[in-house]
């Protein structure tokens, strides 16, 4: 079982659901057909997952839905079911019935696959190894936001606003397009094909990737790469695969202070580097916290990280509501916290714990946030394998904000939407840091 705070692995196996459904089906898509044992064993996993939703789901009412009724119909659809597809499509529309997101039903191979257990098209090698570059898809195309330092990527002289045009010799607009039209109206558009397109990049550390781009004059440029460890610390959780965090605190301006790290995690290494800014920024004008990218983790941490800069005791950022109580996602206050003006800069790549901060410090008038929407992915949820061998997710808590909206399936709503856009990578701009440092400098709070 993977528990909800498993945040990284959650958040692949997330988008390896929606991938796997859309545009990269499994090799023979499960169309063979069962034997009686798989038949037991998919009424066995039909039953399973029936059940845990019943004594599960953070509404014991379910929002109102018959699901005794839901079980009753769909019970003989499984019983019939001729392939494992089948089978599995009857799982699934069980799940849509809720009408919520973070409940669907993994194929076997992919969801091995995402724990390391085996291997697929989808995710490339599956190692933790990659060539060193951020990318988002925007207007349709794979574009490089970032490089990180002493990179492979870098040394080869790979420039943010550089489009990725095919991995290992596959193009990848085609599949990026159907991704586009299937969830268009999703919140996790963006979150989905970002991590489509850097599962493609990802493998073991030290093999090579062979990677296309169209450089800023959109001539061919085709390099391989070496694959290395991601960028950061290696830190470790349960028995989970290592996970990698990495922070950075520092002055974007003389008078304004800049925080950036890549997940909620690593609460030592956090807050020493939150402390060591604040220091050095006790004089500052404005604070910057860079949450673009920054898939959540540890929520606690959003709590301590608010405590920077609200000074209230008893503020709250929202609350989880589970089935047998509530989490309060109280601010722990510090006795002497900034109070300047405090901009937020999301993309459809936050989640989770950023969402929670984002949209804390917004309902609470104590940050502007800069960018575009979230993933609206705020919900807690857990995977676990079915006797089938399928992967099974499921919700386990409801997320209200302060200001009493749902962040899930809506997302943070930036105060001021700010795009990126090629041109702008290309010139070396960042539009978004821009325009909250202007908001900055007009002394606003």
């Amino acid at each position: 079982m993977l528990k909800w705070c498993d945040f990284g692995l959650v958040m692949r196996l997330r988008t390896a659901l929606l991938i796997s459904a859309l545009a990269w089906p499994c090799a023979g898509a499960g169309k063979t057909s069962l034997t009686p044992e798989q038949r037991r064993l998919n009424i066995e996993s039909f039953e399973y997952v029936w059940t845990t939703v019943r004594d599960k789901h953070w509404d014991p009412q379910l929002g109102g839905l018959n699901w005794q009724a839901v079980h009753d119909e769909l019970r003989p659809a499984v019983e019939s079911a001729a392939t494992m597809e089948e089978a599995r499509a009857v799982m699934s529309g069980m799940l849509a019935r809720l009408k919520q997101t973070h409940f669907g039903i993994v194929p076997a191979d992919v969801f091995g696959a995402m724990k390391g257990t085996g291997k697929d098209d989808l995710s490339g090698e599956n190692g933790e190894g990659g060539p060193g570059m951020d990318v988002r898809v925007i207007d349709g195309r794979a574009l490089v936001t970032g490089v990180a330092p002493e990179s492979q990527a870098a040394a080869a002289g790979v420039k943010p606003g550089w489009e990725i045009v095919k991995v290992d010799g596959k193009p990848i607009a085609e599949k990026l397009r159907l991704i586009e039209r299937k969830e268009s109206d999703s919140t996790l558009l963006g979150f989905t094909l970002m991590e489509s397109v850097a599962a493609r990049l990802s493998g073991d550390v030290g093999t090579p990737v062979k990677v296309e781009f169209h450089d800023g004059a959109d001539r061919p440029v085709e390099l391989s790469l070496d694959r290395a460890r991601p960028r950061g610390m290696e830190a470790h959780l349960g028995n989970l695969p290592p996970l990698h965090f990495w922070v950075e605190q520092r002055k974007v301006r003389p008078d304004v202070g800049y925080l950036r790290f890549n997940m909620f995690f690593e609460p030592d290494a956090l807050m020493a580097a939150v402390t060591r800014i604040m220091k050095d920024c006790a004089g500052c004008r404005g604070f910057v916290v860079d949450l673009r990218g920054n898939p959540g983790g540890i929520g606690g941490l959003a709590t301590g990280l608010a405590g920077w800069f609200i000074d209230r005791a008893g503020t709250q950022l929202g609350t989880m509501y589970l089935r047998t109580g509530q989490v309060r996602f109280a601010v722990f206050a510090r006795p002497e916290p900034f109070h300047g003006p405090l901009a937020i800069l999301v993309d459809s790549c936050s989640a989770s714990t950023s969402e929670i901060f984002a949209g804390g410090l917004q309902d609470l008038k104590r940050a502007r946030v800069f960018g575009t929407r979230t993933a609206g992915a705020a919900l807690p949820s857990m995977f676990e394998r079915l006797p089938n061998g399928d992967g099974f997710q499921y919700a386990i808590a409801n997320y209200i904000s302060q200001g009493g909206e749902k962040l899930e399936g809506s997302g943070v709503i930036p105060d001021e939407e700010v795009k990126l856009t090629r041109r702008a990578l290309l010139d070396g701009n960042d539009p978004v840091l821009e325009r909250a440092l202007a908001w900055i400098e007009t002394g606003s709070n």
